[in-house]
């Protein structure tokens, strides 16, 4: 079962409201395990209440970005994913450019829209695949 590679702030985490409820209820809806990225650094992490969340987070702290594909190659290293393991959501363009450079499905979320709809027929698509 494919694992759900969750954005972090932008998309799973909206800046001063927290978790983004509605995003929270459909992940829900599957019972694939869900890892949220993020490349917070500790003051990061309490500021956004990453330490807080419902699903186990990855970061990097900067070192890399998700903007360079070795922030996604570390990551699957780290929990002995393969590219076909997993799913990923991501708002920032260059981040989702940075996993597709490495073979990583990915759907660009649109921060503003917040088409939770458009999300969930993705993950439809490719946690079959």
């Amino acid at each position: 079962m494919k694992t759900i590679l969750v954005d972090a702030v932008n998309a799973f985490v909206i800046k001063d409201e927290g978790i983004f409820d509605k995003m929270y209820r459909m992940l829900e809806q599957y019972p694939n395990r869900k890892i949220i990225l993020t490349g917070a650094n500790d003051e990061q992490m309490e500021v956004f209440g990453l330490n807080r969340m419902p699903y186990e987070v990855f970061t990097l702290k900067h070192n890399p970005e998700k903007t360079d594909p070795a922030y996604f190659k570390t990551m699957l290293k780290h929990f002995n994913f393969d590219i076909k393991d997993v799913v990923y959501f991501e708002h920032n363009l260059e981040a989702v450019k940075s996993a597709q450079s490495i073979g990583i499905d990915v759907f660009h979320y649109d921060q503003h829209a917040k088409d939770i709809e458009a999300l969930k027929k993705f993950l439809d698509k490719n946690l079959s695949k």
